[in-house]
C-alpha cells in the first residue's frame, strides 16, 4: 500500500469520533484477550443499524462491550440489544460498559452461554440485523443460525473477514484464513443474500437477507 493510499485509510479509520467510553471498552477488551472492533467497523455498524431503525439486534461476542456501544448508539430508543459471549468476565465488563454509557438496563439482554447452544432457541425472522464478531472456526455455523434469525430484508455482518490481510493472500494457506475466505465467497455467491466486503477494519462482510 503507497504511502498515501495508507493515509487514506488511516484517515477513513478515524473519521467517526470514539466516544470516551467506547474508547474505555476498547482498552478493557484488549485487556482480556478480546480484540475489540476498531473505530471503522464500529462506526459502519452505528450507520447500519441507524439506516434500518434496527430495534432487535443480536450480536454474537460481547467482547468488552465495544461493538455493542457502537450498536446501541445507533439504534432508537427502544431497540433491544441481545448480546452472547462465553465468558463470563466478558459480559462483565460488557454490562459495566452498557451501565457507564447510561444505557437503560432494557434495552440489553447479556447472554453468558456457547452461542451454539443460545441461538438454537431464538425466534426465527424476529430480528433486524445479525453482527458475528467471535470464534472464527464457527463462523459458517453462526451465518446458517443468522440468515434463520433475520427478517427479509434484514442484515447479516461479520467482522475480521480479510484477516489480517490474509485473505487476500494466496499465499496464505493455513486453516483459519482459507476457512474465511471461503466462507466469505460462499456469502458473495448466497442467492438468500445480497453481500459486499468493505475494506474497514480487518474486514467487514455486509450482507441484506433477500425478501
Amino acid at each position: 500500500m503507497s504511502t498515501a493510499k495508507l493515509a487514506s485509510w488511516s484517515y477513513a479509520e478515524e473519521f467517526a469520533a470514539e466516544s470516551p467510553i467506547a474508547e474505555a471498552a476498547r482498552r478493557a477488551g484488549s485487556e482480556l484477550g478480546a480484540v475489540p472492533v476498531g473505530t471503522g467497523v464500529g462506526a459502519a455498524l452505528r450507520m447500519l443499524v441507524a439506516a434500518m431503525g434496527a430495534r432487535a439486534v443480536v450480536e454474537i461476542g460481547s467482547g468488552a462491550g465495544t461493538s455493542g456501544l457502537w450498536l446501541l448508539d445507533g439504534m432508537p430508543a427502544d431497540g433491544v440489544l441481545t448480546t452472547i459471549d462465553l465468558q463470563p468476565e466478558h459480559s462483565r465488563s460488557a454490562r459495566a460498559a452498557y451501565a457507564e454509557a447510561g444505557i437503560a438496563h432494557q434495552r440489553t439482554r447479556v447472554i453468558t452461554g456457547a452461542a451454539l447452544e443460545v441461538l438454537p432457541r431464538m425466534a426465527d425472522a424476529a430480528y433486524d440485523l445479525v453482527f458475528i464478531d467471535a470464534d472464527k472456526e464457527s463462523y459458517p455455523t453462526y451465518v446458517e443460525h443468522a440468515i434463520r434469525l433475520l427478517r427479509p430484508g434484514g442484515v447479516l455482518a461479520l467482522d475480521n473477514m480479510l484477516w489480517h490481510d490474509k485473505v487476500a493472500d494466496p499465499a496464505a494457506r493455513d486453516a483459519k484464513t482459507r476457512a474465511l475466505r471461503q466462507l466469505g465467497r460462499a456469502l458473495r455467491d448466497d442467492e438468500r443474500l445480497v453481500t459486499n466486503l468493505l475494506a474497514v477494519g480487518d474486514g467487514l462482510v455486509v450482507a441484506v437477507k433477500r425478501s
